[in-house]
């Protein structure tokens, strides 16, 4: 393992700072947090909260005085026996309820093209990076044995910058691994590889980085190695860079080089999990090493579909990959001469006989492979069975055997330490560890309306600084029109009802949705005593035009005089400013056609802050929406539904009218003391209802007991698979 110092300048007394920063867990514990931001609070803003960064730039004056002052020890004693007790697992819920499955040789392996843990770590681009980077998380709170398996881009995902005209381009800075929390490590005999992969005629070596993440420890691929062609060596530069050809490689790099550097590393996962089709290949690896170990091939794929637990996250077809069958072959090499059957045997298991002509899909190829499928709302499970259905041309669609588990989000990375105060006062400060109670979040019922908004106005106030200081250093060294600087929302009114829509910018979320009358919404924005303002963010993906045109559009409002300032747009949307507008925002605003949004997980971000939601009834707000905890707009009728302009009609129309008739009213409606009681209200059931069930705690309980206990106990599985899978049915 190469041991190269990353912060050097650290007093003996503060030697722990070292570890901390090198173990993302300090990012979701209010104490370290704390601790690492009275170091030096403006440095720890400028630095956009990266410790490693802050203990590199700090003046080493100021930690020689922290060494000596009683009041930072004290707080830094009590931050190091929590990290202590943070890097075992004797005391969690796993160890407690499982006790004999607890052999960390033995763990989940989770597969993902991209985690988001924290913006510091820019390997992510949306929704489903930081869906895993949630579910790490959460297995590493419960103890669940669990590593994460994906790949080390060099150049990130790709940083946002706007033209006047609201044009996305796309820049590229490189990500500098002495900034992030990453080790690199070194193959058995010191080599700088831990495996070799076989790609489009070429070996490509591939080494691996280690990063923490609590509990859990992640390993990150990467080809950027002298030995490797120049060609491979920037194979994985970029997060869904390049066309089809390196998507292919990146794909089969991501299962084949995760699961052969595993090996190298000794582990030996009791069950493997593919979230989204990206790491499908994870699948067809295992086959082919099931093979040459002396097992048949309907054997072998049987084992591996016993012990394969895949997530499908989309029902939009361009989020499902798929490759040309003779481009396929061409990347892999003849990889059915190895298992020993026929080539069309293994590409039969990407086919869709319902789509000829898409070629080998890679959700076909999970489908085909694991035994146990889900999908990741209660909505988005009916639409994923009646999407899939034609793999199983016999059966109804209920029965077709793909289930769901809804996502959560990690509740102490997204709930903010003022809001987590106020369940302190009125829950006592052991609620963190009573999360499994139901009746604990009933009692969030009885917050104090006043308290609650006083803490919901101090996090807005934090909003609107950070927007101002955003926009203040744009200006600075970026921005050349004062446009610009308007648009960033420099003319934002700081007691506005204000609005949230920030997400990844594609068609079917349809921001520009809220412009559909454009009288009508500069009535309720520019109301005297009543205003109302928007805050956007989000990226389109860089091959996604129609998604740039949506964003362009939407960001031309923001500096038109008609709208007086209170339309915004924020750029770079990362972690950092998604975390910022879920606490600060009054209202969150999600409206993807029916039934495109799979889940959507940014609007139980919010509510866990005590904002409430407007959303259609898609994805986790169908079963999320109570009639307490915000406002729904009901489905069209079905020939609406079935016409994209009479749904947007529909939409729009219900948008505008809960604004004029209940939303904005009951904003403005206050006591005596200024409090808006009925509002409140809606914020205290957000909170209740988000953290009953809708939190990464609840989502990893639900796939470990469903999937990965029975798969690493052995239990008995129906082998439920496909009918056109390339393999006979049989039981496991």
């Amino acid at each position: 393992m190469v041991t190269r110092p990353k912060i050097t300048n650290v007093p003996p007394r503060l030697e722990g700072l070292k570890a901390l920063a090198m173990n993302l867990s300090w990012s979701w514990n209010r104490e370290a947090r704390d601790l690492l931001r009275n170091i030096d609070p403006p440095l720890w803003r400028q630095v956009r909260h990266n410790p490693i960064d802050l203990l590199r730039e700090v003046a080493p004056v100021r930690l020689e005085r922290l060494a000596q002052d009683p009041v930072f020890l004290k707080q830094y004693d009590l931050v190091m026996e929590w990290m202590a007790s943070d890097r075992t697992a004797e005391r969690t819920w796993f160890a407690r309820h499982h006790p004999n499955l607890q052999n960390p040789a033995r763990p989940v392996a989770y597969f993902c093209a991209e985690f988001g843990f924290h913006s510091s770590v820019p390997i992510y681009s949306g929704g489903l990076g930081v869906l895993a980077g949630d579910h790490c998380k959460a297995a590493s709170d419960l103890g669940v044995p669990l590593v994460g398996v994906g790949l080390f881009y060099l150049k990130g995902y790709f940083d946002q910058r706007l033209r006047s005209d609201g044009w996305q381009e796309d820049s590229e800075e490189h990500v500098d691994p002495a900034l992030t929390p990453l080790t690199e490590l070194a193959g058995p005999n010191g080599e700088p590889w831990l495996a070799t992969v076989e790609c489009f005629g070429r070996t490509i070596h591939v080494k691996a980085w280690m990063m923490r993440v609590g509990r859990v420890p992640i390993y990150l691929l990467d080809t950027n190695l002298e030995l490797n062609d120049p060609e491979d060596r920037m194979l994985l530069g970029k997060l869904y860079g390049g066309g089809t050809e390196t998507r292919l490689k990146q794909e089969w790099l991501l299962g084949v080089g995760g699961v052969r550097v595993l090996r190298a590393l000794g582990v030996t996962p009791g069950a493997w999990h593919a979230n989204e089709g990206h790491a499908a290949f994870m699948m067809l690896e295992r086959v082919r090493e099931n093979i040459q170990a002396g097992e048949g091939w309907d054997a072998a794929v049987s084992e591996v579909r016993r012990t394969t637990v895949f997530t499908t996250h989309t029902p939009v077809p361009a989020g499902h990959d798929a490759f040309g069958e003779d481009h396929l072959a061409h990347c892999t090499g003849p990889i059915w001469e190895a298992m020993g059957v026929p080539r069309d045997t293994v590409l039969a298991l990407g086919r869709n006989p319902g789509e000829p002509d898409r070629g080998f899909q890679m959700t076909v190829l999970a489908l085909n492979l694991a035994g146990r499928v889900n999908a990741v709302s209660r909505k988005h499970g009916v639409v994923s069975r009646r999407l899939w259905q034609g793999l199983w041309p016999a059966r109804a669609a209920e029965k077709v055997p793909i289930g769901s588990i809804t996502n959560g989000v990690h509740l102490a990375s997204w709930m903010s330490n003022p809001m987590m105060g106020v369940l302190d006062r009125k829950l006592g400060s052991d609620w963190g560890a009573r999360l499994d109670d139901p009746t604990l979040w009933e009692q969030v019922r009885d917050l104090d309306l006043a308290e609650l908004w006083a803490v919901h106005n101090e996090l807005k106030g934090t909003l609107m600084g950070f927007i101002r200081e955003e926009a203040r250093r744009r200006f600075a060294y970026q921005w050349t029109e004062a446009n610009q600087v308007v648009a960033a929302g420099s003319l934002l009114h700081p007691y506005a009802l204000t609005i949230g829509f920030a997400r990844r910018f594609a068609t079917y979320k349809r921001a520009n949705l809220i412009f559909r009358d454009v009288d009508r919404l500069q009535r309720l924005l520019c109301d005297r005593r009543r205003p109302v303002q928007i805050i956007f963010g989000g990226k389109a993906h860089p091959a996604d035009n129609p998604g740039k045109e949506v964003l362009q559009e939407v960001y031309r409002w923001t500096h038109n005089p008609f709208f007086e300032g209170r339309v915004a747009f924020l750029e770079d949307y990362d972690m950092h400013l998604a975390s910022a507008l879920v606490q600060g925002v009054d209202l969150w605003v999600n409206l993807p056609r029916i039934p495109l949004e799979a889940c959507g997980t940014s609007g139980m971000k919010a509510a866990l802050n005590g904002v409430p939601q407007l959303g259609t009834m898609d994805g986790w707000w169908e079963e999320g929406y109570d009639g307490t905890n915000g406002w729904s707009i009901p489905e069209p009728l079905e020939q609406e539904a079935n016409n994209g302009f009479e749904q947007d009609q529909h939409d729009a129309e219900h948008f505008y009218r809960l604004l004029e008739e209940e939303i904005v009213p009951s904003f403005y409606d206050r006591d005596a003391t200024g409090v808006p009681l009925a509002w409140v209200d809606r914020m205290r059931n957000a909170i209740r209802v988000a953290g009953t069930r809708f939190t990464a705690r609840r989502m990893v309980l639900d796939y470990t007991e469903q999937y990965y206990v029975p798969a690493v106990r052995g239990d008995r599985h129906r082998d439920d698979r496909p009918a056109l899978s390339g393999a006979s049915p049989s039981a496991a």
